[in-house]
């Protein structure tokens, strides 16, 4: 099995329905993100998948988080936009993007500060 990832960022502000804390005031993070794809076997190149495709495909999804209050977009304005909301959120766009019947989406990691990252992965 092969894995590749691109990581990327972007900045939002949220905060925390129903919590208790801190939290649940608005606040913002730099938020850092990976994107892992997953292939049995390499292209004829020899690569899983072009780097800049994933990259697009990332700056795509990302792009609509960025400097936004999470809250107030969907689907955030339903779902606790919580790390690992983020993070499923980002696997499922993403997904819709990249995947084929050889490339996977694997994982996404998103991280709101460098000590605290969540993790979503395929089954």
């Amino acid at each position: 099995m092969y894995k590749v990832f691109k990581e990327a960022e972007f900045s939002a502000a949220h905060s925390l329905r129903g919590y208790k804390g801190r939290c649940e005031s608005m606040h913002g993070h730099n938020w850092q993100v990976r994107l892992q794809i997953r292939a049995i076997d390499t292209d004829s190149l020899g690569m899983v998948v072009d780097f800049e495709e994933i990259k697009q495909a990332l700056a795509k999804v990302i792009g609509k988080l960025d400097h936004q209050n999470l809250n107030e977009i969907p689907p955030f304005n339903e779902l606790n936009p919580t790390s690992e909301n983020i993070a499923k959120h980002i696997f499922e766009e993403a997904s819709g993007l990249l995947n084929t019947d050889r490339v996977k989406v694997d994982s996404v990691m998103v991280w709101e500060k460098q000590s605290s990252c969540a993790v979503y992965e395929a089954d």
